[in-house]
């Protein structure tokens, strides 16, 4: 289903019981529906709501790039245009930053009562370059003063510069990817006061165990939860370890 959200229209699943809410937020490059084996194993005690953030899934592009700050208004307005409340957030990668802004500069306090937090592979702490990586950035900016005139030139150079999530984006999508990854949400943990489960795959290598072990030191009411042989989708990886973590903590039965 869709729902009109200031303009923004925005596909989302809707499945499960009437209360309380998990809204699950999705990682760079899913949707709502990527998540499809804990939207079932959670449906019978919770109403589930999955949108597709916009320039995912079936929800268009935003018409302009697009931050974090841009995708976390988006979520609260959403919130509130299909009046939920109770809410428990599950997000993944991307989504965690939008959580993370949510929570943490007062964007949900209006709408969004108190309620568990679940974030796994969280994204947002901006990471040191490295000194190939530093080389790399280098020569992109060099080469891009000198082959901006020359589009397809240029073109060359920046798929070739790019993240694999880069060169599979859009125009639009890369702009919003470079202004996502460059916000550093560091200062803003301790600003996260609520309980919040860390999940964590040791072998992740999108967003590092240490991005994890930092944010379980920064915001007050955090712990921290590692699966071993598992990555970046760790609830791909070990499902069943991954569900009895999230048995513990919701205090039901799950995957």
């Amino acid at each position: 289903m869709f729902s009109d959200i200031d303009g923004v229209k925005v596909h989302y699943l809707d499945t499960g019981g009437v209360n309380p809410v998990l809204l699950l937020l999705h990682g760079w490059g899913c949707r709502g529906g990527t998540y499809q084996e804990i939207i079932g194993s959670l449906s019978s005690r919770f109403r589930i709501i999955a949108p597709d953030l916009p320039g995912f899934g079936d929800s268009p592009e935003p018409s302009e790039a697009w931050g974090v700050g841009d995708y976390a208004a988006l979520i609260k307005a959403f919130c509130e245009k299909l009046n939920l409340h109770n809410i428990t957030f599950f997000g993944h990668s991307l989504g965690c930053r939008i959580i993370i802004k949510l929570l943490a500069d007062g964007r949900a306090e209006s709408s969004v009562p108190q309620g568990k937090v679940v974030l796994t592979g969280a994204a947002g702490i901006k990471s040191r370059k490295s000194l190939p990586r530093k080389i790399k950035t280098c020569v992109f900016k060099t080469g891009k003063l000198f082959l901006k005139p020359f589009p397809r030139l240029f073109l060359k150079l920046q798929n070739r510069s790019g993240s694999a999530d880069y060169r599979a984006a859009s125009p639009m999508m890369r702009s919003c990817l470079v202004k996502i990854v460059n916000e550093d949400l560091t200062p803003l943990l301790p600003g996260v006061d609520r309980e919040v489960l860390l999940i964590w795959g040791e072998n992740d290598d999108q967003t590092p165990l240490s991005d994890g072990l930092l944010m379980e030191r920064k915001m007050p009411n955090a712990g921290l939860a590692v699966i071993k042989n598992a990555g970046h989708y760790a609830f791909f990886d070990q499902p069943e370890q991954f569900g009895r973590i999230l048995d513990s903590y919701l205090g039901d039965k799950t995957l």
